[in-house]
């Protein structure tokens, strides 16, 4: 019972919004999500070694070459590869919509969360992971590769963005899809609040190029239930002015069309046998976590 109520506090996003740093965030959820799963992260790794490289302060003492420094005082450790290596290219929007908030975390705060988690957790695989931080361009992107080199650098470019601009989900899927240069498993963060007909196209080359895409939604429980009692100045996301609403006026509609679109894209998603993944800021990371961990089973499976 203790440990159950420990791992659900470690998924928490209220305990994650007061910790310092995204990799101790990252480090929290994944170290409480295996407790609760009872299982290693490394169980099953299979690795041989590839080369080696100059020590550097947080590198593991036990990949330390102590015959080289034996021999000539130098501090290097061994690199390894994969043998079964998977990869995981994670997508998070950073768009203007995904600044909102009605908790004291924004979607945002909430997707770098889960994509910090998760590329934790693959990498602890000895898996190799990849970042792409997007609005409705580019903006910055790692290479995939495994090593705790990598998770840093995934993080620090988590936490240096900062949402803003107008969204183009289906458009940057595209793009991607012609320059993943190894096929794995596509997590995209987002509230997806795009054109259903581009994300589809996008949803298609990606699967046609062997990946295995996973959209997760990622939504504020006001932007799901919309209970505000009194007058609200909306300022408008991604461009599209101030204005002022009755909200109980429109409440009806405003959920019948969130709920339209969300069964638009589960709809097609399900067609292309793509998952669809729609989460509110209010409740823990397991989902993200068990839902890579299921896909990431699944394709070992598949190429045992």
């Amino acid at each position: 019972m203790a440990e159950s109520a420990a791992t659900l506090k470690s998924l928490d996003p209220r305990v994650l919004d007061k910790l310092s740093s995204l990799s101790l965030v990252a480090r929290t959820v994944v170290e409480g999500f295996m407790a609760g799963q009872h299982r290693s992260p490394h169980k099953g790794s299979s690795i041989e070694f590839a080369q080696h490289r100059q020590y550097v302060p947080g590198d593991e003492t036990k990949h330390v070459d102590w015959k080289i420094f034996a021999r000539s005082n130098r501090l290097v450790v061994k690199e390894f590869i994969e043998e079964t290596n998977f990869s995981c290219h994670l997508l998070v929007d950073a768009s203007e919509s995904m600044a909102f908030s009605s908790l004291d975390w924004t979607k945002f705060d909430y997707a770098r969360w889960c994509a910090a988690a998760i590329a934790h957790l693959v990498i602890s695989q000895r898996d190799s992971a990849g970042l792409v931080v997007f609005d409705e361009d580019v903006r910055d992107k790692v290479a995939p590769k495994s090593g705790m080199h990598q998770q840093a650098d995934i993080v620090r470019a988590l936490e240096e963005a900062e949402p803003a601009g107008a969204t183009g989900v289906g458009d940057v899927l595209q793009w991607i899809s012609t320059r993943l240069r190894r096929r794995g498993i596509v997590a995209i963060f987002s509230d997806f609040f795009d054109d259903v007909d581009k994300l589809v196209e996008s949803m298609t080359r990606l699967t046609h190029a062997g990946h295995e895409p996973i959209l997760f939604q990622i939504l504020d429980p006001q932007e799901l239930e919309f209970d505000y009692e009194r007058l609200l100045r909306l300022d408008g996301l991604e461009g599209l002015g101030r204005v002022k609403i009755d909200p109980k006026a429109i409440r009806q509609a405003y959920k019948e069309e969130v709920r339209n679109h969300q069964e638009e894209v589960k709809k097609n998603a399900r067609l292309l046998g793509v998952d669809f993944v729609p989460i509110s800021t209010s409740t823990g990371l397991d989902v993200a976590l068990s839902t890579y961990l299921a896909h990431r089973t699944a394709r070992a499976r598949a190429r045992s």
